[in-house]
């Protein structure tokens, strides 16, 4: 009897590639949904881990049948943001895109439903009233599904996409940069959503994750320069510039980005041992995330 086959969505992303691979590592058949306009490099690296490669895409739902059909679990990572600069990409991407594989999927009869959100942030934005949409038609879809709401993610923020480039010396702080978070690895969120097509506690749930550890920005930076034995530039976006920036934000875009600077200025944790014990899943510390960083650099 063959392995049960799972549809991948985002999975020439960072975190939907680490899905991939944990599946297909452990077994799993998986067919990876890729768009026309996907990286071949990655969709190259994907067919060379065995993942079998279905092109389609959540804006074009006619697309997406064919890629759900005979899944038994779909696992979702799919989002534009921030970087797809179209003024309507959060709504037409994260919200329809999103809701159109949630109704493929309920159509085509798929077992399991694994969708990827983030914490609840305050204060609102579209990116997150689009995710909280389709959690909202899921969850009345019909689908058995787990929502997964990972905190910040240690791969973005400690990246030079936001400002933290080791190469070059220099890091942006968010806030005063005091505030302690429970950071999370994308390694570790992918080794949850995989827990999740078949974890009972994840039938019909919306789990919270962190990391292991609450640490300031400055915390983590300290830690990398430590390993890398030089000192960081620091800039600087204040508690006031960035409630500015929310506040005078006309695109969808631009005013979530702001609100999720925010939300790091402002911090935030959650106690994961108890999750952590029922999953067997370890954590990464912001440690082992930093040299980590260091080894690949």
């Amino acid at each position: 009897m063959s392995e049960p086959l799972v549809l991948v969505a985002g999975a020439t992303g960072r975190l939907g590639f680490q899905i991939c691979e944990v599946l297909l590592s452990r077994g799993s058949r998986v067919r990876a949904l890729v768009r026309v306009t996907s990286d071949p490099g990655r969709i190259g690296k994907l067919r060379e881990l065995g993942a079998d490669v279905v092109v389609g895409d959540l804006e074009r739902p006619e697309t997406l049948p064919a890629a759900v059909r005979g899944a038994s679990a779909v696992v979702t990572t799919a989002s534009s943001f921030p970087l797809d600069e179209r003024p309507d990409a959060i709504d037409r991407m994260e919200r329809a895109g999103s809701i159109n594989l949630v109704d493929a999927a309920a159509a085509s009869g798929v077992e399991r439903f694994v969708y990827t959100s983030f914490w609840e942030i305050v204060p609102d934005f579209p990116f997150q009233q689009a995710k909280r949409a389709v959690e909202a038609r899921l969850a009345a879809s019909g689908l058995t599904y787990t929502v997964l709401r990972p905190a910040s993610f240690m791969e973005v923020w400690f990246s030079p996409l936001l400002g933290f480039d080791l190469a070059a010396g220099k890091a942006t702080v968010y806030g005063d940069g005091t505030e302690p978070l429970t950071w999370i690895s994308t390694s570790d969120a992918a080794r949850f959503a995989v827990w999740a097509i078949d974890a009972e506690r994840a039938r019909n749930a919306t789990i919270d994750l962190g990391g292991p550890e609450a640490l300031s920005q400055l915390e983590v930076i300290a830690l990398h320069e430590e390993l890398a034995e030089k000192t960081l530039a620091r800039s600087r976006l204040t508690l006031d510039a960035l409630e500015e920036m929310y506040a005078d934000a006309a695109a969808p875009r631009e005013r979530s980005l702001a609100a999720v600077m925010l939300n790091v200025a402002h911090g935030g944790s959650r106690d994961m041992r108890e999750l952590c014990g029922a999953s067997g899943i370890h954590l990464t510390s912001a440690q082992e995330f930093a040299a980590r960083q260091l080894a690949t650099a």
